[in-house]
């Protein structure tokens, strides 16, 4: 008896899950579609939904009131997790694209310190002796690549949460505020401060107003795959400019 005293409570009963599975599924489905121009070409955002959906039922067994923030935010938390941790399990990239974009993640990072700013497409070219078109072809070639993303910047706050999950909590009035980790918080502030204002507002659209690819290419109208090759450059630039740094 006292072991079924001690057991958790289920926050979210039996008789609502269903119900809270159709409240979430538009969420679920955005989110998949955001992050469906990293998978291969023979996936679309179909196979990640149902993953989200596993994410959200993971979710609603584990979320704590006593400890975590509202539940929507707790949820899409754990959706966008799941959907992540798909994609970086495929590992589907070639060896050889991996090897080329470490070489190409370590000459911005030494054209940054050079430099001491981004460098353009025409100094990366140069060092790697690329032209600025092969240059972009790579760049569209890699784009499904896991380690090109903000979320696997690394950066994470003192419940390890990513940083990136932190600043995009709307329920937060200032979420840079709770943030204990203050050097790291100031590290990427300034390291987005200093991109380019194109590929700022590229990762402000996705990453903050939650535009897909397809979208943001309809607002500045540019391809798809150009919005993709500066996301690109975007995250090499940022992962450049913070790894060196013990955060």
């Amino acid at each position: 008896m006292s072991a079924v005293r001690n057991a958790p409570r289920r926050v979210i009963a039996e008789a609502d899950r269903e119900r809270v599975i159709q409240e979430f599924t538009h969420v679920v489905k955005a989110m998949a579609h955001r992050l469906a121009f990293r998978l291969p070409a023979y996936m679309d955002a179909e196979d990640l939904i149902s993953v989200g959906i596993m994410g959200l039922m993971d979710a609603m067994d584990k979320y704590d009131p006593t400890r975590e923030a509202k539940f929507k935010t707790y949820a899409e938390f754990r959706i966008r997790g799941a959907m992540l941790d798909e994609i970086r399990s495929m590992d589907w990239i070639p060896r050889s694209v991996h090897e080329r974009i470490t070489l190409l993640q370590k000459t911005y990072s030494e054209l940054l310190h050079r430099l001491g700013r981004p460098p353009t497409d025409q100094e990366v070219g140069k060092e790697l002796k690329m032209s600025a078109e092969e240059l972009d072809e790579f760049l569209t070639r890699s784009r499904g690549a896991v380690v090109i993303s903000l979320d696997d910047l690394g950066v994470q706050d003192a419940d390890g949460h990513k940083i990136i999950s932190v600043l995009t909590d709307s329920n937060q009035p200032d979420p840079l505020s709770v943030l204990v980790n203050e050097r790291a918080r100031h590290v990427l502030e300034a390291a987005i401060h200093d991109l380019p204002e194109k590929e700022r507002l590229v990762l402000s659209l996705y990453y903050f107003e939650e535009l897909t690819m397809k979208e943001i290419g309809q607002a500045l109208k540019v391809t798809e795959s150009r919005v993709c090759q500066i996301h690109s450059k975007a995250i090499l630039h940022l992962k450049a400019r913070l790894e060196p740094v013990d955060v």
